[in-house]
């Protein structure tokens, strides 16, 4: 492996070429990655690969007036002091502030390499071309910054804001939200019946623990094995099934914590708190991402949360 000071101008002008090509084929994966969901960022990745194209074709001009058709093979991984990149070009669900930060990435590290190969190029016309992409690589801090100002309207943006928020309800909110529900909810019959047919907390905690935990994992992997998001866009069915299951652990756990306190009529007092303060959370998420209307969702989750409760003290009672 050659560091750059031990390159030649041919083997330079080689290695640059290679970059463009590289990166070229970089920002048009990317833009078909983002297309179907952001199809006028794609529109910037796309002018972005055709500028690198201009550039390569620059450097080919300029390489064969020197050096002739023979072009030396040497890429990036020949070199030291290039950074390995993360192929994020490759991710499923790829999201577009990852995708712009890739490009910023690139963008200064080829300024660099143009700077540092500008200056040990003896050659005017060479050196001013290096020294002339250097420019292009950094102008207005970014790339992907100065296509967008022209390219990315004001409409534009918030329309992609909304694709953002909708995708953040599709993939979290609505298995979150389930998950809460369920957590919230189910739970409230055997914890508050083994609470009310022993009078025991400790009793009491160790079946909130068994139902939240077991809530958790079962709504998790109901949720990840129910759609691989290829289709419905609902994106990644692990993430979806993780928000899913933490989210019922956590409902569940909410009332289950309080009776780890040994007098059983204080947890149980502090406990129905709880379910009351996880009921009205539950209705603002449904009023906030789901656009219910905040007082139906009150009353739809509050009259369950209700019934379920006192099933499970009846039953814990008889």
């Amino acid at each position: 492996m050659k560091r750059i000071d031990d390159l030649d101008e041919a083997e330079i002008l080689a290695l640059a070429i290679a970059n463009e090509e590289e990166d070229s084929r970089i920002y048009l994966s990317l833009a078909n990655r983002l297309r179907p969901i952001y199809p006028h960022s794609a529109e910037v990745f796309e002018e972005m690969a055709a500028e690198e194209q201009s550039h390569r074709h620059s450097l080919l001009s300029l390489y064969e007036r020197r050096f002739g058709k023979e072009l030396p093979y040497i890429t990036r991984q020949d070199v030291k002091g290039f950074l390995k990149r993360n192929p994020v070009w490759l991710m499923d669900g790829l999201r577009l502030d990852t995708a712009r930060t890739q490009a910023a990435l690139m963008e200064e590290e080829a300024s660099s390499f143009y700077a540092q190969a500008a200056q040990r190029a003896h050659d005017v016309d060479t050196r001013k071309l290096l020294a002339d992409l250097s420019e292009a690589e950094k102008s207005h801090q970014s790339l992907a910054q100065r296509l967008g100002e022209t390219i990315l309207t004001s409409d534009v943006t918030a329309e992609e804001d909304q694709t953002r928020h909708r995708l953040f309800v599709l993939q979290i909110v609505q298995p979150g939200l389930a998950g809460l529900i369920d957590g919230s909810v189910s739970t409230l019959a055997p914890i508050f019946a083994a609470a009310f047919a022993t009078h025991d907390s400790w009793n009491a905690f160790q079946v909130g623990l068994a139902a939240s935990v077991g809530a958790g994992i079962s709504m998790g992997l109901t949720e990840a094995l129910s759609d691989d998001g290829a289709i419905t866009g609902r994106g990644h069915p692990w993430v979806r099934g993780a928000a899913c299951g933490v989210a019922t652990t956590v409902g569940g756990l909410g009332h289950t914590l309080p009776y780890l306190i040994p007098d059983f009529w204080t947890a149980t007092a502090i406990a129905g708190i709880i379910v009351a303060i996880e009921l009205i959370v539950i209705a603002w998420v449904r009023w906030r991402y789901m656009e219910t209307p905040f007082t139906s969702a009150i009353v739809q989750i509050v009259l369950g949360g209700l019934l379920v409760l006192a099933t499970g003290i009846f039953i814990g009672s008889s």
